[in-house]
């Protein structure tokens, strides 16, 4: 069997929040603690990150006792245009997705558009019946509602 690796999930959001803040969000482990990968439910919450090309990041979220960590490396850093880096949650897989985001002016603040590719993202998408939303698309949903609570 073939894998669909053509298929990835790519999503527009608006923020009226400069380029550099919305940017930032996703480099700065005390503003990503406000909403990257993490949910009222966490009992706990840790994150490291290296943003540079090639160094390392962790979130860690503990929810009902368990830890659930996504992890990855920075592969592209043009703040505050462009943010590549892996992204892998290995409890749940061994593959690891790229996740791009890019950042542009706009009359109101930015806008963001976020593009997740790779294996795992392109099978889930090829489950989904079509119209409907999947788990990873609405988690990114939630977490993009959680950024701009953060960045007010």
């Amino acid at each position: 069997m073939t894998l669909d690796t053509d298929r990835m999930l790519r999503m527009t959001r608006q923020f009226e929040a400069s380029p550099e803040r919305v940017f930032d969000a996703w480099i700065n482990p005390e503003v990503a603690r406000k909403w990257l990968f993490a949910s009222p439910m966490d009992e706990a919450y840790s994150a490291e990150m290296d943003p540079r090309v090639g160094g390392k990041w962790s979130i860690t979220a503990r929810r009902e006792g368990t830890d659930y960590t996504a992890s990855g490396e920075y592969l592209e850093i043009d703040r505050p245009r462009r943010l590549a880096f892996t992204f892998a949650m290995l409890q749940f897989s061994p593959n690891s997705d790229r996740i791009t985001v890019e950042i542009a002016p706009s009359e109101t603040g930015c806008t963001l558009i976020f593009t997740q590719q790779g294996i795992d993202i392109a099978e889930e998408l090829r489950q989904l019946p079509d119209g409907e939303t999947g788990g990873s698309e609405q988690g990114w949903i939630w977490m993009f509602m959680g950024l701009e609570q953060a960045l007010k």
